[in-house]
């Protein structure tokens, strides 16, 4: 007989994973596409009713995001300039309909190489916390994330948070698709940049849909360190090592499309990062 549960307190959910094999529903906006009309043959533990993991609290040294925190509550959270490339991919999450309900955490677990939400989380150095009856661990986004659809969390555990350390510095998004709404990716790009007295004193930049993972640009942050904020950012970026990348071909368009065009948007969101240009948001192929 196939279970139900929607527990109310953490607790209640985490004995209850601690008993046996369940699928997590949150928000609901991957889970129910990837059940399709099959029948259901998993125990379904609803977490909508723990009112605890939802929100953004902020602690000496963190910002703790709910793992049932939407993309509407990151939307709207006042946060730090360093936040603004996850809010910029928080918009493009979907639709505002999804967005509203959408989870953070449940972008995550789903773990398509296509994940709006991961670029932004990887260049402000967020961990996940995960939690079951017996022990609460942290591992970093990168450690998190194995493979397209495939996590590190083992049986017994959920994800109850994501926690970023207090970031300095100022971030920017871009998203590339073949139309303005509701796509699934071809490239998308997020920066954070620190500049101290006009000079990248550190950088993280991390590319999506280019890999079976979402990846930080080693190379391209190395090669940004140290650099003035002018005209030679942007070349910089663009002709660094991208050696981490590689993209498939698919009916988005081809492995060569999408390195080239991965270049153009680096040096674009770069610009944007380090305050040089103001444009935002998703370009059309």
């Amino acid at each position: 007989m196939i279970r139900y549960a929607k527990p109310t307190t953490v607790d209640e959910a985490l004995a209850l994973l601690g008993e046996g094999a369940w699928r997590i529903l949150a928000g609901g906006t991957d889970f129910y596409p990837a059940q399709g009309t099959k029948p259901f043959r998993d125990n379904v533990l609803d977490i909508n009713g723990l009112a605890a993991l939802r929100g953004i609290a902020e602690t000496d040294d963190h910002f703790v995001i709910g793992a049932r925190t939407t993309w509407t509550d990151v939307i709207r959270h006042p946060l730090p300039p360093a936040f603004d490339a996850l809010k910029q991919a928080a918009r493009e999450v979907g639709s505002p309909q999804i967005q509203n309900v959408a989870s953070v955490a449940g972008n995550l677990c789903n773990a398509s190489p296509a994940a709006d939400g991961v670029p932004g989380l990887l260049v402000l150095d967020a961990d996940v916390e995960l939690r079951s009856v017996t022990a609460t661990r942290h591992l970093l986004v990168s450690d998190f994330i194995l493979g397209n659809r495939r996590t590190a969390l083992q049986p017994g555990e959920m994800v109850t948070a994501i926690r970023v350390p207090k970031p300095s510095g100022t971030s920017a998004f871009v998203k590339l698709g073949a139309r303005r709404y509701l796509v699934i990716s071809i490239a998308m790009v997020a920066a954070r940049l620190l500049v101290e007295n006009g000079v990248v004193a550190d950088a993280a930049v991390a590319v999506g849909s280019c890999s079976a993972v979402a990846k930080r640009l080693a190379g391209v942050e190395t090669a940004l360190r140290g650099l003035p904020v002018d005209d030679r950012l942007a070349a910089a970026a663009q002709s660094a090592p991208m050696s981490e990348l590689s993209p498939i071909a698919d009916v988005r368009g081809s492995a060569e499309y999408r390195l080239d065009a991965v270049r153009e948007i680096v040096a674009r969101v770069v610009l944007q990062a380090s305050g040089q240009t103001s444009d935002h948001g998703m370009v059309a192929a």
